[in-house]
Parts: C-alpha cells; structure tokens; sequence
C-alpha cells in the first residue's frame, strides 16, 4: 500500500506545481487528467502485488482482464470528460498522457522489483 500512497501524493504534488505554473484555469483540466490514471494504476498496483505474492501463476490472466477493463474505463473517462463535463481539450490530454505515461512507467518499474523478489 506503500507505493500507491507515495504515486498518489507524488501526483497531486506535481499536479499542484502545474497548476502553479499554468496558471489556474487550467486547475480542473489538470486533476481531472490525473485522476483516471492516477486510479487505475493504484489499483492495479493493488491487485497484482495481492496476486503475485498468493499465486503467481494467476497474475497473466489478471494482467490480461485488467489490460481489456481499462481500455473500456479510459474510452469512457475521456468520453464522459469531453461530451458531458466539457474540459479544455489540451490540457486536460497533455495533463492526462503525462500522468498515464509517468504512473505506468512507477508501476512496470514497481514490477520489476516485486519480481526480482523486492
């Protein structure tokens, strides 16, 4: 649980120092591009450290089903975003790939770890 605290308050820390340096009408833009990715790696982080550690030989198939459940959770996070809550489409999509790339990069390295036995 340790990690998922530490991406999360790394994130909002940085999300803040955006905010600072864009400017505050970017504010919403910038957490919302956050949060969708910032939720699915925590959970997933969750789920496959739980999944490794009882049954390793489990973790493809859940990497797999997580892998089809997020593709359907982003299409309907930046569809909700743009057509109902009308967020400004460039900072929310830089806000949102910079976090997506940054918290996936933390969990494949987080990964890394757990599998060389850290």
């Amino acid at each position: 649980m340790k990690p998922v605290a530490s991406m999360a308050a790394a994130s909002f820390a940085s999300a803040l120092l955006a905010v600072a340096i864009a400017g505050g009408p970017s504010a919403v833009e910038v957490l919302l591009g956050m949060l969708a990715p910032l939720v699915a790696v925590s959970v997933s982080w969750v789920l496959t450290e739980r999944t490794y550690r009882r049954d390793p030989q489990r973790l493809n198939r859940l990497m797999l089903g997580a892998f089809g459940a997020k593709m359907l959770f982003f299409g309907a996070y930046v569809g909700v975003m743009f057509q109902i809550v009308g967020v400004r489409p460039v900072p929310f999509v830089l806000s949102f790939t910079a976090y997506f790339v940054a918290l996936y990069l933390t969990e494949a390295l987080l990964m890394r770890r757990l599998f060389a036995g850290g």
